[in-house]
């Protein structure tokens, strides 16, 4: 009796232990931190969508960006984005130290502040910050932002 108490216990605590690693779970990932928002950023600096298509959830997903309006999926926002970026030659990003992350559970929200620096063909450099908020959502242990908004303070 004391044996088989015994092989029980045991097979509990491996069931319980085990019981995460079921295939098709996910290790839960930290939420985004500003590490991961500047590699976004970074992306953008290139100044081609392709470099951070990743970031960006598939499907129906409104992005309000600085022109125009909004889009309302990431390949609406991937189109018009070249179109918009192929008017200058170079553009660096920065999130500056108010970034901000709130997770809730397979969500979170960040806020930001964006220095930038883009210069145009023309030569013209526009230069200033900007606001930034993103909703990113985990899928398949994977942060992509489902939501998203730029904005420039105006002058």
């Amino acid at each position: 009796m004391k044996n088989f108490l015994v092989v029980c216990l045991v097979s509990i605590a491996l069931f319980s232990v085990a019981q995460p690693l079921v295939a098709g779970s996910k290790k839960p990932t930290a939420p985004p931190d500003k590490t991961y928002a500047q590699k976004i950023w970074d992306g953008w600096a290139t100044l081609n969508p392709d470099n951070v298509a990743k970031y960006y959830a598939a499907g129906a997903n409104t992005f309000f960006d600085i022109a125009p309006l909004k889009y309302t999926s990431w390949d609406e926002y991937d189109k018009g984005a070249k179109g918009l970026l192929s008017n200058y030659k170079s553009a660096t990003f920065t999130v500056n130290d108010d970034f901000a992350v709130h997770p809730h559970g397979d969500l979170a929200w960040v806020t930001a502040t964006v220095k930038f620096e883009m210069t145009q063909k023309s030569g013209k450099i526009d230069m200033g910050n900007m606001r930034w908020t993103a909703v990113f959502e985990n899928q398949d242990g994977k942060w992509v932002t489902v939501h998203e908004h730029v904005s420039v303070p105006m002058q």
